[in-house]
Formats: C-alpha cells, structure tokens, sequence
C-alpha cells in the first residue's frame, strides 16, 4: 500500500511523507469542516430538503476533493462555495422565483460549460482579460453579501420601513449567544487555531440548549436519503434566454473563484513555477468542472476549491493524499447528520460574518490611486450588496469599468473579454 501510495502521489519527490500528509488533511478538513452545516441551511431556504441537502455537501465534498488529489495531485480540496450557494438561494430562487430543480440545472449547464471552456483554454483566456481591479471587486461583493446575510441571521440587523436596516434586539438569548460565537470564532482564529469556526458553531448550540433553542435527535445514524434531490435538476428548464444571465454569472463566479483560490494556495505551497504558472492546470481544471457536475445531480450548488486548504499547506501538504485524506473526512461526516442538522441558524451565522470579513480584506489591495480602476471595482462590491443580486452587481461593475476607462481615455485597458461581458450585461439587465 505504501508503495502504490508513493506511486501515486510522489510523495518523495515532494519532500513529503504519509504521515505528514494524514496531519495536513485532517487540519484542512477541521478549517472548512463548517461547510458540511452552514450549505445544507442555505440549500434549504431554496426549499431543498435540509437532510438530503447534507448528504449532497459531503458526498460532493468528497468526490471533488478526492478527484483534485488524484487526477491533479493538489492539496486543494474541494466543496460547495459560500457565496455562490447564497447566490443560488437568495438570487436566483428567492430572487428570481426559478425552480430549485432548475437552479440546479443551471449548476449542471454552468459546469458543462465550465469544462469545455477548460479543455479548449477558454477559461484562462477569460481569466487572464479581467483586470485584477475588477477581480477584488466581485470577491469583497461577495463577502458584503456575506455579511449582511451573516448579520441577518444572527439578528443583528433587522429590516425598517424608515431606515431599510435598523439595530437588532441584542437582548433577545439567539442573538446575544450568536454575537458570542462571533467573537469566540474570531478570537480564535486570530490565535492560528484550526477549525476556529467550528469550534465557535459547536459553542453557540450548546449555549444554546438551556433556552431550548436547539433540539437534538441523536448523534450518530444512517446518512439522510438523497432521494429528495438526487437527479431532480431540471435542464431542459433552463435551456432558455431568461436563464443565460444565471448561468453566465454561475459560470464567472465559480471561475473567479476557482482560480484566485488556486493561485494563493499553490503560491504558498511553493507548487507554482517561477514565471507564476501551474503545473498540471488542466487536470486541475477537469477536477473543478467535474466536481460541480456531480454536485448538480447530488443536490447542490456549485463546487470550488477552498481557501482554506492554505490552513494544510501550512501544516507540510504537498501532494494530492492531503485533498484525499480531506475527502475520507467528508465521508465519515455522512454518520453525524442528526448532529449536523441540529444546529440552529444563529450557531451558523456567525460563521458566513468571519468567512466575509476575510474576503472583504480584498479590497486592501486595490490601486486607489488610480480611480478608473478602483472606483469601478468599488461599484462592484457595492452593487452586489445593496441590489442583493451578486449577477446584477457584477454586470454593473463590468458596465461601470467601460464606462469610467472610456471617459478617462483608456479604452486600451478594456479587454475583448471585459466588452464583451459588459455589453452582455447590459443587454439582459434591459431586458430583465
């Protein structure tokens, strides 16, 4: 086995070992191990079932992690992405009123799509046309999204007829424990402790037990039936000209998360080469694309890979063993569901505020000197929170790019990719 494993992984030439690799997937899988509560919530607000909802995540989980570890042999591992599952919720079903079955099969075409753009190099051209500016500004959009939605659920932030957001009831026993597994969750991840955000979840149900705020049903038991969700996408719902905006802005924020991903880990993990590109791209591509295929027909929003596989990079990973020891740990999840599916939503909440406080940090790196990039990329993240729509708020802000560059005298700057999505944007918001 030692041998086959050697064989697979390379870990000598890596500069690695097994057991040093068993320890790097273990402290990946305890920093994002959160997701495995937080997607199932999410997926249920959609009208999913919550139990098949939970099952989806860590088989999805496990699948695309263990296809990164094997066909690419990245320590990356993946799962459901925060931000693109609020997307999927908060946009494109209880915005937009579609189907969850359709949304679903918008999961499906984006990820189809997704791959064949990958096998023909697609992808990276788009990647690489997108201004940086623009690319910091989806992703602190997101994590304001995040935030706000974080903020709701803890009952921090209410609606007003006066104000549109007023101060919660800090009184009330949700809330206040909920701002407490905020502050555990951020304290603790300030002292480099692994698996802060779960430690801070765990914390806050318990809390909440003498209030009766939670109700457990056990802690270990057969995964839920996946029946409710498995293959019920419905493609052929959003083969259509209503659809193309979802699936575009499906297809964008997966690749722009993806990547930025990609690129910080491998960087950190010194996997990169010199001139900054990436062996194996397309192996790694073909994992990413088939993960989110898989996670379609299992039940759940879009896959990516994590930023929190950096947490094992840092504890010696280097290989793929790393993404399969994490896949191993999704599935022997599938046995905790009761538990999973106990915790209340104040004991998740908390976590979707400390996951968008990290990526609003994006917008730190912005050129503010320069206002024809920065001010469009601040637009960006603007208008995916106060629209609630990350799609309309990222065709805005490529809209917004045009427009300030070609006031400014720069339309040099704007790529073939960035017109072309900005124009695409502006023809479905006219329509919309």
């Amino acid at each position: 086995m030692r041998g086959l494993i050697e064989r697979v992984f390379q870990l000598e030439a890596h500069g690695t070992t097994i057991p040093t690799e068993v320890v790097a997937g273990i402290t990946t899988f305890l920093t994002m191990a959160y997701i495995v509560v937080v997607n199932p919530q999410i997926m249920a607000q959609a009208g999913i079932d919550a139990g098949a909802a939970f099952t989806a995540t860590c088989l999805s989980a496990a699948f695309g992690s263990a296809m990164m570890g094997i066909i690419a042999n990245y320590p990356i591992a993946v799962a459901p992405a925060m931000g693109i599952n609020a997307y999927f919720t908060f946009t494109v079903v209880l915005g937009m009123g579609v189907p969850w079955q359709q949304a679903l099969g918008a999961v499906f075409v984006s990820g189809v799509l997704f791959l064949a753009l990958s096998l023909f190099r697609v992808r990276e051209w788009l990647l690489n046309s997108i201004p940086m500016s623009l690319k910091l500004g989806m992703g602190t959009g997101i994590g304001l999204f995040l935030a706000l939605l974080g903020l709701k659920g803890m009952g921090v932030v209410v609606a007003s007829p006066v104000t549109l957001v007023a101060l919660g009831n800090l009184a009330s026993p949700s809330t206040f424990i909920a701002c407490g597994g905020f502050l555990l969750m951020s304290g603790l991840a300030a002292r480099g402790v692994p698996g802060a955000i779960l430690i801070g979840i765990a914390a806050a149900t318990l809390a909440g037990v003498p209030f009766g705020l939670v109700s457990f049903s056990g802690i270990v038991s057969a995964p839920p039936s996946l029946a409710p969700t498995l293959l019920q996408l419905d493609i052929a719902g959003v083969l259509r000209l209503s659809m193309t905006g979802v699936i575009a802005a499906l297809f964008l924020l997966v690749l722009l998360d993806n990547m930025g991903t990609l690129i910080a880990t491998l960087y950190k993990g010194g996997l990169m080469r010199e001139d900054g590109s990436v062996p194996r791209l397309g192996r790694v591509l073909i994992a990413d694309s088939g993960g989110a295929i898989v996670g379609s027909a299992l039940g759940t929003s879009t896959l990516t890979s994590y930023i929190e596989s950096a947490a094992g990079i840092e504890a010696g990973g280097r290989t793929g063993l790393t993404a399969v020891v994490v896949a191993l740990m999704f599935l022997a999840c599938l046995l905790f569901a009761p538990l999973a599916l106990a915790v209340p939503g104040y004991a998740t909440a908390p976590a979707l505020l400390v996951v968008a406080l990290a990526m609003i940090g994006a917008m730190g790196d912005l050129p503010w000197d320069d206002a024809a990039e920065a001010f469009p990329a601040a637009a960006t993240a603007l208008a995916v929170v106060f629209t609630f729509s990350i799609a309309t708020g990222i065709g805005l802000g490529f809209i917004t790019y045009v427009a300030v560059n070609l006031i400014a005298g720069r339309w040099q700057r704007i790529s073939g990719a960035v017109w072309m999505i900005a124009i695409a944007s502006a023809v479905l918001l006219a329509i919309e």
